[in-house]
């Protein structure tokens, strides 16, 4: 069945104007996903501004968004066989709008998904967790999908936005072997996919060294910050509270 705003694929030609007239529907369409967007990367930078200026330490490295193009969407509804309208996309493709969230260690992915999660005018319509269930390949990421407010002049419309967080061990093997795919064209050979695991193991590998050591030097930090607490030492003069020493106020006790 072809909806009113929907193209006929049934026919071996579209209408020009016909064309035209749903391009134009969906790039006004896909300007509601772009403000989506805009409106995570304020809210993750306003994240990673107040844990550097409060903590020194961020658990967000980097941030990068992709938005899908029309003739992408309209190629990926002619291979799902759904109609090619503005309601299909909307029912039928949930990943227009893409945020990639990358950090230093598997513990900040999940620090930063609980964040997302507790802010009220979010809400997170589908969780996947490929660091806990990795795909076969090897593939390693928490994926969230969540449903973001977009506050228009004369109405607000609720759009879908993917966020994938992962360590830079996760993305740098996604990144190559998403280039690796397309050198090949998805057919690679087999003794290529075994490597690809492999080396998706020795990055997870990688990723929990890296996560016992952080945990190893707070450790000694918080050990170092308890022990400089404990030599410091309160005297009072003249009404105003100072802290120093605890060896200098010992010899200071002795004359």
């Amino acid at each position: 069945m072809i909806e009113n705003n929907a193209l006929d694929l049934t026919k071996n030609r579209v209408p020009m104007e016909q064309l035209k007239s749903f391009r134009d529907e969906v790039t006004r369409f896909m300007m509601t996903y772009k403000f989506a967007l805009d409106e995570m990367e304020t809210k993750i930078d306003i994240l990673k501004q107040e844990f550097q200026t409060l903590h020194d330490y961020s658990p967000i490295e980097h941030t990068k968004s992709r938005l899908k193009s029309p003739e992408s969407i309209v190629n990926k509804l002619v291979r799902k066989n759904r109609n090619i309208s503005l309601e299909s996309i909307k029912e039928h493709i949930r990943d227009i709008a893409g945020l990639r969230i990358t950090c230093s260690f598997i513990s900040d992915i999940y620090k930063v998904s609980e964040m997302l999660k507790q802010q009220d005018d979010l809400k997170v319509l589908e969780v996947k967790d490929y660091i806990a269930n990795p795909k076969p390949n090897g593939y390693r990421s928490l994926h969230l999908l969540i449903e973001v407010p977009v506050f228009l002049s004369d109405r607000t419309e609720h759009v879908c936005v993917e966020l994938q967080i992962r360590t830079i061990a996760m993305d740098f093997w996604a990144s190559l072997e998403h280039k690796i795919f397309y050198k090949y064209n998805q057919d690679v050979p087999e003794e290529l996919l075994a490597e690809l695991k492999a080396a998706a193991d020795s990055a997870s590998s990688l990723d929990l060294q890296m996560e016992r050591l952080q945990h190893e030097v707070q450790a000694i930090k918080d050990a170092h910050d308890a022990e400089e607490r404990e030599l410091l030492k309160t005297i009072h003069i003249n009404g105003q509270q100072f802290r120093i020493p605890g060896t200098l106020l010992d010899i200071l006790g002795q004359h």
